[in-house]
């Protein structure tokens, strides 16, 4: 399964958070936006359950996120 997250980001914490979302596994690419989000993140993984696993507990965790 593959999936777009969009991330609302503080500010002056892009660069870092999208550095961070390079790392975590199922992550295939997070790129800088213009507009309502700050950041998406390309994600694939096996199934649903553990695409709300992986933003639940590895996404929004990350120091900057406000939203996913």
């Amino acid at each position: 399964m593959k999936a777009y997250v969009m991330i609302k980001i503080r500010t002056g914490e892009v660069k870092d958070v999208v550095e961070n979302l390079r790392k975590i596994k199922g992550v295939k690419e997070a790129h800088m936006t213009f507009g309502p989000y700050d950041a998406v993140a390309e994600v694939e993984t096996a199934d649903v359950a553990t695409l709300g696993k992986v933003t639940a507990l590895e996404i929004q965790p990350i120091p900057g996120v406000e939203q996913t």
